[in-house]
């Protein structure tokens, strides 16, 4: 059955929550709560133990201590079905959906449906057209997922939230994958779920869009509390120092800069995309020494398979792609690596790095065949663990050890 409407939540309150994993106190007597109507703003750094915290709260880690109450009721849950049930959902900042199935199938799988056995998909794609309308969404529940952009994916968590009734809302670092243009549509979007009684959690550690969008914050630093002010009532400079504990020195002067030679050159690039037709034509542009070069658009106008053709991920179908003089267009990205090029995508989980490889494994993958790390053919792991410790070390990589998984 799909649920009618939507709940109400009245006021959720976490009390002395402590969660511990081995070697890391991630949470320790955390007190947090959330009212229906309100955006709630969990504010801290990476590591902070922001996300831990909500995954609690939606039933994903039981706590090692404290307590949950939902308008005076204490309760327990013992799986994010049982949050779903308390009216609680959760979008995750790396996306639960299946690449190969619909919009319409992706909001099915779990839903118990009216035609026993089957799955009513035109219900569930009628459902979704009603909470599009309303919310402002604009979902097509027949696109295949692996089809969509970031963006678009995150609609279709969001809808898949709604339509199980959450009541209580948790985003987990929603705007990371947005354009500014769409960080204002999305925060539209939660105003008017607010305004409806949605209670919303929104995880984050930027601080211009907490000021900006929401009604309180409550600020962890280290896994503890260190502060809950309404929002009206402070600053980005007084969130700051009580993200990091210290005042933070102004940031200095742009410098004038004289730029050097260009170190890529895009010459005409086309590029198609996943549905066969092109998402550049054409694209020409210039990057140099010393220069940072920004692409605006909204998400799925062109900007990853570009990136993907620069990186040697996805063929050109027209154009040039050089590297300071050398046309790399036809090499293998090995060969880009090799000549200095470096990618970050966007799907760091996906794209980025192997989850069950350690920490470590991870920070050398890339240059994992090559000497200090390895010496005809075999590993040097003592190798690799001291140039792991030295990084963690320089870049204040939060782990209890360079041997942890990535995915934990």
């Amino acid at each position: 059955m799909l649920p009618s409407g939507h709940r109400r939540i009245g006021v959720l309150e976490l009390r002395g929550v402590t969660k511990r994993f081995p070697g890391v106190l991630a949470n320790d007597r955390i007190d947090f709560s959330v009212h229906g109507g309100e955006i709630h703003a969990l504010l801290g750094e990476n590591g902070a133990g922001k996300s831990t915290l909500m995954k609690q709260l939606y039933g994903l880690y039981k706590p090692d201590e404290g307590t949950m109450t939902l308008d005076g009721e204490p309760f327990v849950l013992n799986s994010p079905a049982d949050a779903l049930a308390r009216g609680i959902g959760m979008v995750h900042q790396h996306f639960m959906l299946v690449d190969t199935l619909t919009v319409a199938e992706n909001v099915a799988l779990g839903l118990q449906s009216t035609r026993g056995p089957l799955t009513n998909l035109k219900s569930v794609s009628e459902r979704i057209h009603e909470i599009s309308a309303r919310y402002g969404l604009r979902v097509d529940p027949d696109a295949l997922v692996w089809q969509l952009s970031v963006g678009e994916q995150q609609r279709v968590e969001i809808v898949k939230a709604l339509v199980r009734g959450a009541a209580l809302l948790i985003l987990d670092e929603p705007t990371a994958v947005l354009t500014p243009g769409e960080v204002d549509e999305f925060f539209g979007v939660m105003r008017g779920m607010a305004a409806e009684g949605h209670a919303v959690v929104f995880i984050s550690h930027k601080l211009g869009e907490v000021v900006a969008f929401t009604d309180r914050v409550t600020v962890l630093r280290d896994g503890r509390t260190v502060g809950e002010v309404a929002t009206a009532q402070t600053s980005t400079a007084a969130l700051a120092q009580l993200m990091v504990g210290r005042p933070l020195a102004p940031p200095p002067a742009h410098p004038e800069h004289v730029y050097g030679d260009a170190k890529l050159t895009l010459q005409n690039l086309s590029v198609r995309g996943e549905r066969g037709v092109d998402a550049l034509t054409d694209v020409s542009l210039t990057v140099r020494a010393g220069e940072i070069m920004g692409l605006a658009g909204v998400s799925g106008n062109g900007q990853l398979e570009l990136a993907e053709a620069v990186a040697g991920l996805r063929a050109c179908s027209g154009g040039r792609v050089l590297l300071g003089d050398a046309d790399v267009t036809p090499l293998p990205v090995a060969e880009r690596v090799a000549r200095g090029l470096s990618y970050v995508p966007e799907e760091r989980n996906r794209d980025g790095m192997i989850r069950d490889f350690s920490v470590a494994d991870n920070l050398i993958l890339r240059e994992s065949g090559t000497p200090p790390y390895a010496n005809r053919g075999f590993l040097d792991f003592g190798a690799v663990r001291r140039a792991a410790g030295a990084m963690v070390e320089q870049f204040a990589v939060k782990t209890p050890s360079t041997d942890t998984p990535i995915k934990n």
